[in-house]
């Protein structure tokens, strides 16, 4: 069964760029007959319906028929949406306790800002919207899903316990995307890189995704390498063995399920899977269960690279994907 497990609705922070890519989804579906690209009337149809696409919200029916138009043009019979914890604004004080805020460090205020731009959504309104999609998904032959992807720090297990509880999902993904506060995955800071010891960084990074497994949260943890996003990485081939075979050895004792995740590799500089290959050859052979995700954040995004990831598990012996029901797990015969 084709599936497709971490998908977004959108994402700031707000720009002309954002603009623009959101322009290219919708004219990626349609456009208008006898208009010509670079045309001023063209231009004036695609202000049009960004203009439509703002009013209508990022949980509107519209923009959301466009990732139903697009799961079944590839025949994927799953999909579950998520949308980042962050972008809620009742999860502010989780996340300004642990995020470098301070405006008077250049890392802090730029994420200062971050934080404010794309924080600007309700989660009611999140659930309502998906909740109320299922029914018409299942009509047209697509399961449609409620996630949320949920960044996870070291000691607030409590308090995110408590954000997740009281809402309907069908799974939660737990992530990292942070270490000591710092956003490694914004572009704007990518020089930190540059600036700190290579193999510290990923010893820190990898004690927050283990202990962000073995905190009993998370249904699946998202893209486990993440921090590699700008092609930084540690040469050391036993250090990496070593928190590989860590890594595996928790999703198998907790029973929690990863993803071959595509995101990494048609977004960012590092052009690679997470996880990578030698990451997925220790995964595999411990015995982790896997699902699949384009993580994209834009319609025509939807789907990427999920059946040759899939297809790629079952070259490697992988028999199943996993999937979700109310929290429950599923499995789908590869």
């Amino acid at each position: 069964m084709k599936i497709d497990y971490h998908v977004h609705l959108e994402e700031g922070p707000y720009s002309f760029r954002w603009l623009e890519r959101t322009s290219q989804a919708i004219t990626s579906f349609y456009s208008p007959a006898g208009l010509e690209k670079g045309s001023k009337d063209f231009v004036m149809w695609q202000v049009d319906m960004l203009k439509n696409r703002l009013d209508g919200g990022c949980f509107g029916n519209e923009w959301l028929d466009l990732y139903l138009q697009q799961a079944k043009q590839l025949g994927l019979k799953e999909v579950g949406i998520v949308d980042h914890l962050y972008r809620f604004k009742e999860t502010r004080n989780f996340f300004v306790k642990n995020m470098i805020l301070d405006l008077k460090d250049p890392i802090g205020k730029l994420q200062a800002d971050w934080l404010d731009k794309v924080m600007t959504e309700e989660i009611d309104d999140f659930t309502e919207t998906i909740l109320q999609a299922k029914e018409k998904w299942s009509r047209e032959g697509v399961e449609l899903k409620l996630g949320v992807e949920a960044d996870f720090f070291i000691g607030c297990e409590d308090e995110l316990a408590t954000l997740l509880s009281d809402h309907p999902w069908d799974f939660v993904i737990g992530s990292v995307h942070f270490v000591d506060g710092w956003g490694f995955d914004n572009p704007q800071t990518a020089d930190v890189f540059k600036t700190v010891d290579l193999k510290d960084l990923y010893e820190r990074f990898f004690i927050t995704v283990e202990k962000a497994i073995r905190s009993g949260l998370f249904d699946f943890i998202a893209h486990l390498d993440n921090l590699k996003v700008f092609n930084f990485k540690v040469k050391d081939e036993g250090f990496n063995q070593i928190w590989y075979e860590r890594i595996a050895n928790a999703l198998v004792e907790t029973n929690t399920a990863t993803e071959v995740n595509a995101g990494l590799y048609y977004r960012y500089p590092v052009k690679e899977m997470c996880p990578g290959p030698a990451f997925l050859n220790v995964l595999v052979e411990r015995g982790v269960e896997f699902t699949v995700s384009s993580d994209s954040h834009f319609p025509d995004d939807l789907g990427r690279y999920t059946v040759q990831n899939a297809e790629m598990l079952k070259g490697l012996g992988v028999e199943k994907l996993v999937a979700f029901d109310q929290r429950v797990k599923k499995y789908h015969p590869l």
